[in-house]
């Protein structure tokens, strides 16, 4: 086994790609022809990737891009929570590979941090099936390795940046697979509540003033908790908030 080839847990079936315009794409369509949950598409470099809300996502080599298909039991609202199964994956994968002392913080709702820098975004897609039930979820990672976008909406950072070079994108996806099969497996067992706990342990800006931006409108207020669906609960002066989606970024 090459380091290229990661090692990965079973009943996986892993499609790699030198080059892709989206391993998200390329996932939603096998989504659509069946591909069974446990597919991931794994792409070397992307010449077309997305972040939230569309957001173009910056591919070079040297990075980890990678989507996941899965087909919860659940509705399209539980199945957002499949972001922290994810964020906690990435974060207990990417602490391993981290220098003593380096600080690993969540952003809600779906970003790892390391020292207060972005180094990993989760995207997820969903689509649905007769009679409104969820046909599939597309999880999609991207994990700054090699390098970072040096003009990132939030300020980011990579592996190599903070003094760990040389992580091969197939050792990381390896080892992120292995964590989301057991994050997963406790989520279905056991509901949102541990994963919750363990998201907030490490989350940033709790208890602090933070800045949200929707679709059509921003506005402040102090970051209070995470509600029992994962939902942003925010003290705002017009009163208590709960927001289901949204970018979040510290208050001016």
């Amino acid at each position: 086994m090459t380091e290229a080839e990661p090692a990965l847990p079973p009943g996986v079936r892993l499609l790699r790609y030198d080059t892709i315009g989206s391993t998200n794409e390329e996932a939603k369509r096998l989504a659509r022809e069946g591909a069974p949950e446990g597919t991931w598409v794994w792409g070397l470099e992307q010449t077309a990737g997305r972040g939230r809300r569309g957001r173009f996502w910056a591919s070079p080599p040297g990075n980890l891009y990678v989507s996941l298909v899965l087909r919860p039991a659940c509705s399209a609202a539980q199945a957002a929570q499949l972001g922290f199964v994810a964020a906690l994956a990435l974060g207990e994968a990417l602490a391993r590979m981290l220098p003593a002392g380096a600080e690993l913080r969540y952003k809600w709702p779906n970003d790892v941090l390391i020292g207060g820098r972005k180094i990993a975004g989760i995207l997820l897609e969903s689509e649905m099936g007769p009679g409104e039930r969820l046909s599939f979820v597309v999880l999609g990672a991207g994990v700054n390795l090699a390098s970072s976008p040096p003009e990132a909406e939030f300020p980011a950072t990579s592996l190599a940046e903070e003094g760990v070079s040389g992580v091969a994108p197939g050792r990381l996806l390896g080892a992120f697979a292995t964590a989301f099969v057991g994050w997963a497996q406790r989520w279905r067992n056991e509901g949102f509540a541990p994963l919750r706990g363990a998201w907030l342990a490490r989350a940033v800006a709790v208890g602090a003033a933070v800045r949200v931006r929707l679709d059509h409108a921003a506005f402040e207020g102090r970051f209070l908790d995470l509600d029992e669906d994962g939902a942003l609960m925010l003290d705002t002066p017009q009163g208590r908030r709960r927001i289901t989606a949204g970018d979040v970024f510290p208050a001016a």
